[in-house]
């Protein structure tokens, strides 16, 4: 008898080997399409200059150079990455906000309908500061059982923290791995488009409620109303079992810790925004005029640079200074505080590996002069198009891309040094078009089933896939529109 041969899932390949293969696809496309260029005029390609230019064909050498050359055109956003990492080892490791969290959910027992709101409130913050995804896993376990024992089901439990910090890394208002690397890569300033960041933060987080809390009471009201009724005794064991496991307190030092690391966003938030070229407040600039002019005290403070003029080089001090400052405080000593942070540093290299290689790919385009080709295309095929519709359409656009490549990071890197010019022909701003990018992404997680933390948190709670996707649908559509809405009336008014 002959063994019958298993047939072979196929398997998306990772966002390294997607990008490596799209670098080799556009190497080959140097050799066929032509090159050309176009005049540029403070980063910005001007409309009509184009033209065909001799061709520099990339190949082999070049494809495996372009992901070293990569590292070194990111290197300040990588290292801003790895450090941000090293802080949040430390911070994890103080186990803070899991105690908030448990803190959090002690105090409105009893008033569990109002726990929701709360709850996802305080994950989209994390989604929204710093993309607080894979952590949430641990709020699980802490959430759960309280909602079900107030008559609420798993899937109200995994709604709250999923889609909180979900809709958080949407509407991303400092997150660094979306609209930090978009905004780097498109030549902009972090503070550009936050506004309408923040409108559309709000506008997710509000829907997100809304839909999360309709479901809720639907249950609590009609059990026969969840969608695992049928299979509750599954799902629920779990949690009922671990119920009363201890929790971490939420002692003097974590808050100590938490309030650091809060105070570090509100910090670079301030120091993002350009208040005096954007909207003519001089205040930090004055402050800072005013400090350095003290005798003495000038000199000791060194070379600082004002508020509101910080990128990417200052935050990374910042969160550096945090790491020690949190880890000290917390009663770490210095080898403990070192092997945190690269413990937290090396938990994250993926991501900034994905930089290099991904930012490899425009190197091999633009050496090979025909990213201005592919622009001039996009000009002609975009010269009918209306320039506030031209953010929604990348946003839609994005949303199966990131089926093709995962990573948030390597989608960004990838993509904006293309789509961000192509909004510069319609007079959209680039801040748009890195929205599109990390809200589009994001859109997808939702119902993606490569996406690690739903499948883990679906796993956890031992729901099926298939009845949330059916669930979810509602939402996913609801998401998309409201993000459309934003990005085109932010786009025609802000």
């Amino acid at each position: 008898m002959f063994e019958a041969k298993q047939k072979r899932k196929f398997k998306m390949p990772t966002s390294f080997t997607t990008i490596i293969i799209l670098t080799a696809l556009v190497a080959v496309m140097t050799f066929l399409v032509p090159a050309g260029q176009y005049e540029y005029a403070d980063g910005m390609p001007v409309a009509g200059t184009y033209q065909t230019v001799p061709s520099n064909p990339q190949g082999l050498w070049d494809i495996l150079h372009a992901p070293v050359a990569g590292f070194k055109g990111a290197i300040d956003i990588v290292l801003f990455v790895l450090v941000l990492g090293g802080c949040l080892g430390i911070l994890f490791e103080t186990r803070a906000i899991d105690a908030a969290l448990s803190k959090v959910v002690e105090k409105l027992k009893g008033r569990e309908k109002i726990l929701i709101p709360i709850v996802m409130s305080i994950c989209s913050i994390g989604g929204t500061t710093y993309g607080m995804a894979e952590e949430t896993i641990a709020f699980y376990p802490i959430l759960i059982p309280v909602l079900l024992a107030a008559g609420y089901d798993v899937v109200t439990g995994v709604m709250v923290v999923f889609l909180g910090a979900g809709v958080g890394i949407i509407g991303g208002i400092t997150n660094p791995f979306s609209v930090g690397i978009g905004s780097n890569l498109a030549g902009i300033s972090l503070g550009d488009g936050i506004i309408t960041r923040v409108i559309l933060y709000l506008a997710c987080l509000t829907f997100a409620i809304f839909f999360v809390m309709r479901y809720a009471e639907k249950v609590r009201k009609d059990p026969t109303k969840s969608i695992v009724y049928d299979i509750r005794d599954i799902t629920n064991a779990p949690f009922q079992k671990n119920a009363n496991n201890d929790t971490p307190e939420f002692t003097k030092k974590r808050k100590q810790a938490i309030s650091i690391f809060g105070l570090m966003f509100v910090i670079m938030i301030l120091a993002i925004i350009p208040w005096g070229s954007k909207f003519n407040v001089h205040i930090f600039e004055n402050l800072h005029t005013a400090i350095m002019g003290i005798p003495v005290l000038g000199s000791i403070l060194g070379h600082m640079v004002p508020l509101g003029e910080w990128f990417f080089t200052e935050m990374t001090m910042l969160f550096l200074f945090g790491s020690v400052l949190i880890g000290r405080m917390y009663g770490y000593n210095e080898k403990k505080i070192v092997d945190l942070f690269v413990f937290g540093a090396k938990d994250i290299l993926s991501v900034a590996l994905i930089l290099g290689v991904a930012k490899g790919l425009s190197i091999v385009m633009t050496d090979g002069l025909i990213i201005d080709t592919i622009l001039h295309q996009g000009e002609v095929l975009l010269s009918n198009i209306t320039g506030v519709i031209f953010p929604a359409i990348a946003y839609i656009l994005y949303i199966p891309m990131s089926m093709l490549i995962p990573s948030s990071s390597g989608l960004q890197t990838a993509t904006i040094p293309i789509l961000a010019p192509l909004g510069d022909f319609l007079n959209v701003g680039r801040e748009f078009v890195v929205m599109a990018c990390q809200a589009g992404a994001e859109t997808m997680n939702f119902i993606s089933p490569t996406q690690a933390v739903l499948i883990g948190a679906l796993t956890l709670a031992n729901i099926p896939y298939e009845r949330w996707l059916k669930h979810i649908m509602p939402f996913f559509i609801g998401i998309i529109v409201i993000t459309c809405a934003v990005l085109t009336l932010g786009c025609a008014f802000l």
